[in-house]
């Protein structure tokens, strides 16, 4: 496929635009090109929204414009409906369908029916009804049980990372796994190694390591326990980790000059 601009100055307006996607599912190919041209600058505003996902922009701008394209064709001129409205959600799925199937979560062939099922049966009930169907409505048109809709969706879901920041205020960012909290995590604090450096901290500082490390508590919990914001508790966070890994550094030399004296008295 030839590569297409990022960015295109030609705005179409609603009836230049049906007059060319109506030429162009007649086989004009001229106004096919000049309907995909006037609308990459909406294929890229929804591109901007995968900056995170580790795959090039322009990558995944061609597959944007894949589904720009299938909008152009599947375009129901028979509904007083925006093209934009019908083409934003088939760009983005066709985005998301590219990086679903190129990434590293495996589905079964099932689920990827039904979900693709999905996909088709909302776009034709928006296309009629001009809102998004229901779970129950989708489960009734595609003879299957809610259950199965909700497996089949979340399944092909974008995974999230651990470390997508949610937040950031003067250079302190908070991530995803700073607000996740493991229930069952029963390590026993008297078994940490750096059980011997921890009682170095101040007591506010100890209080803070003990409930963000052995309680599990998310940041958010250990601000409201101690009466501040969870800013300042992922800024001690930081500062009270640093000093650790500086002291245990220091105990590590330490500890090895103290193991090469003993190894060079015993010769």
């Amino acid at each position: 496929m030839k590569p297409l601009e990022q960015s295109s100055d030609k705005l179409l307006s609603q009836e230049k635009m049906r007059d060319l996607i109506a030429r162009a599912q007649q086989g004009d190919h001229e106004a096919r090109k000049r309907m995909v041209e006037g609308n990459t600058r909406l294929v890229w505003s929804i591109v901007q929204r995968f900056t995170t996902r580790g795959v090039e922009l322009e990558d995944l701008f061609q597959i944007g414009c894949i589904g720009l394209m299938k909008s152009v064709d599947k375009f129901d001129l028979t509904y007083d409906v925006k093209f934009s409205t019908y083409a934003v959600p088939m760009i983005i799925g066709e985005i998301q369908r590219f990086l679903r199937d190129d990434g590293m979560v495996k589905v079964s062939r099932s689920i990827r029916e039904l979900n693709f099922k999905i996909r088709h049966a909302t776009d034709e009930f928006i296309k009629k009804n001009e809102h998004p169907p229901t779970i129950q409505e989708l489960a009734q048109v595609l003879g299957v049980t809610t259950e199965e809709i909700v497996t089949a969706s979340d399944a092909l879901r974008d995974p999230a990372s651990l470390h997508e920041q949610l937040y950031e205020s003067e250079g302190d960012s908070i991530t995803l796994m700073d607000q996740m909290k493991d229930e069952k995590s029963e390590q026993p604090f008297d078994y940490i190694p750096l059980k011997e450096v921890l009682t170095r901290l101040e007591p506010r500082e100890q209080s803070i390591i003990y409930l963000r490390y052995f309680s599990d508590c998310t940041q958010t919990e250990i601000a409201n326990r101690l009466g501040i914001s969870q800013v300042q508790v992922s800024r001690l966070e930081k500062k009270i980790l640093a000093q650790l890994k500086s002291w245990m550094a220091t105990s590590a030399t330490v500890e090895q000059e103290v193991i090469k004296k003993r190894h060079l008295r015993k010769w």
